[in-house]
């Protein structure tokens, strides 16, 4: 029987035989997103917002919309547009559309209520690279969001769209119109990156690799506790967040204990010993070997089973007598296991635990995203390093997502849908969190 990405390859190959336009096929990691955007009820897309804060007056909007266009020219992924056509998910490139939106701000309404609103009315249909540019008159700054459909970039792409944006925003304004011969070069860089990925994949998703994974996320129960809408209190955003810094601890902390860390969590929301496994996504993996590193989104989700259970081990199905449940060893050497099918998409892992009878339909009760803040350089526009900051209480797609950002110190954020989890038990969880990481030791794997 063929594995789902040779299946998909073949449904690609047959749309594009007859056809003059490009529409490129998509990574595992993109179908995942499309997936997830068809289930969604009102047809909402995973959108990915940066903001930054410089003093107001300094950011130009027509040389950022020429810098924005010719990086959006530039780069493949940014210019295409994911659809669906006749049942196969693909990319189609279109020309650069990029525009500087400066939303009003409504009577009473904040910066951040605007940007929010803006980011809420994001249509599916639009250019994956959209900007946003609100003025706070009580801080006298201009907030800029850079904002991008998940489905066309990744981790690893955000930083070269911070660094390359600045670039070009340096620039003559005349000269925002990319080379057609560079266009075509990394068009082509593009696609050659995507088919080997799609190659890795092919490999990857063996009957083995199945059942590997049908064991792993046996316990997985199918999804969250039904959202209730009543315990949003009256006036408050849909998602709430909670913040810490941590000493660093010679280096950071190891992903393996930010793994169980999040177990530690999870056990807060969902309460020990109720044999629950909470579906944990994490993204994993990069640029195929021999690919150009273009822009784009080729990390796939790997899925961590994090047990709420007190005592009992479900990586090794022994009893710890800790009371605590596993620690970081034993969830790594589960996890160095899983790393061994990390490339192995994470459509075909829902359809092998689906095959078993499991319920779990794919939804990830949390997500947990870490970053290296050497490797995020700041947006600078004419100079001017914008402060980067948070906008909160936007829609989240899950239950819960903790961020980590490991550098001279530790910095962790969660947020939570209101809908699901209320303030008080998210905070404890929060605290756990927390708890579970101040006398971690571990470096950074």
């Amino acid at each position: 029987m063929l594995s789902i990405t040779s299946q998909y390859l073949a449904r690609y190959r047959r749309l594009t035989d007859d056809r003059s336009d490009i529409l490129l096929p998509v990574t595992g990691a993109q179908r995942r997103f499309q997936l997830v955007r068809s289930l969604d009820p009102s047809g909402r897309p995973d959108v990915v917002p940066m903001f930054f804060a410089f003093p107001h007056g300094t950011v130009d909007p027509e040389r950022l919309r020429a810098a924005a266009s010719r990086l959006a020219a530039r780069h493949t992924a940014l210019r295409s547009r994911p659809a669906v056509i006749r049942g196969t998910p693909v990319l189609r490139v279109a020309d650069p559309d990029v525009v500087v939106t400066r939303p009003d701000l409504v009577p009473g309404e904040s910066p951040a209520d605007a940007l929010r609103r803006a980011l809420d009315s994001w249509d599916a249909q639009g250019p994956p690279l959209r900007l946003f540019l609100v003025h706070d008159a009580e801080r006298a700054e201009d907030i800029l969001a850079v904002a991008l459909d998940h489905a066309v970039c990744d981790g690893r792409s955000l930083a070269r769209i911070v660094d390359e944006l600045g670039a070009a925003y340096s620039e003559e304004p005349a000269a925002s119109h990319a080379a057609p011969g560079e266009t075509a070069a990394e068009l082509a860089a593009y696609q050659d990156a995507v088919l080997r990925q799609l190659a890795a994949e092919e490999r990857a998703d063996t009957p083995e690799a199945a059942a590997y994974w049908a064991d792993r996320l046996s316990a997985l129960h199918a999804h969250a506790p039904a959202p209730r809408p009543a315990r949003v209190p009256e006036g408050a955003r849909p998602s709430g967040a909670a913040q810490a810094r941590l000493p660093a601890h010679d280096g950071g902390v190891s992903f393996p204990g930010l793994l169980d860390a999040c177990r530690s969590a999870a056990r807060e929301l969902y309460g020990p010993g109720s044999g629950r496994a909470v579906p944990l996504g994490y993204p994993w993996g990069g640029r195929p070997p021999g690919a150009e590193p273009v822009v784009g989104c080729f990390l796939n989700t790997l899925v961590f089973p994090a047990d709420t259970d007190t005592d009992t081990d479900t990586d090794t199905g022994t009893d710890t007598g800790t009371g605590r449940g596993p620690g970081p060893e034993a969830t790594a050497d589960a996890w160095w296991d899983d790393l061994d099918r990390a490339d192995v998409p994470f459509d075909a892992v829902v359809a092998a635990v689906r095959a078993t009878g499991s319920g779990w339909t794919g939804g990830l009760d949390g997500l947990l995203t870490v970053d290296d803040d050497s490797r995020r350089p700041p947006l600078v526009l004419a100079g001017v390093e914008g402060r980067e900051v948070h906008v909160d209480g936007r829609p989240v797609r899950g239950p819960f997502a903790v961020s980590v950002t490991q550098g001279a110190e530790i910095r962790l954020r969660m947020v939570w849908d209101r809908a699901v989890l209320d303030d008080e038990t998210a905070h404890r969880a929060f605290d756990a969190l927390t708890h579970a990481l101040r006398p971690s030791d571990h470096t950074l794997q």
